[in-house]
């Protein structure tokens, strides 16, 4: 069975693409992007598969 591991990560506006290609290039996949705290942030949830 596959395991997966999670995050909640702080995405600003102004440099979602950069967040979001770093994380990526670490092996986590973008599941959902909510509103966050305040009109300038939002939250990404990301997973990977986690190792064995």
């Amino acid at each position: 069975m596959t395991k997966w591991e999670y995050a909640t990560v702080p995405l600003l506006i102004h440099a979602t693409k950069q967040i979001l290609d770093n994380w990526g290039a670490d092996g986590w996949e973008l599941v959902q992007v909510v509103p966050g705290p305040n009109p300038e942030q939002l939250v990404a949830y990301m997973k990977r598969q986690k190792e064995a």
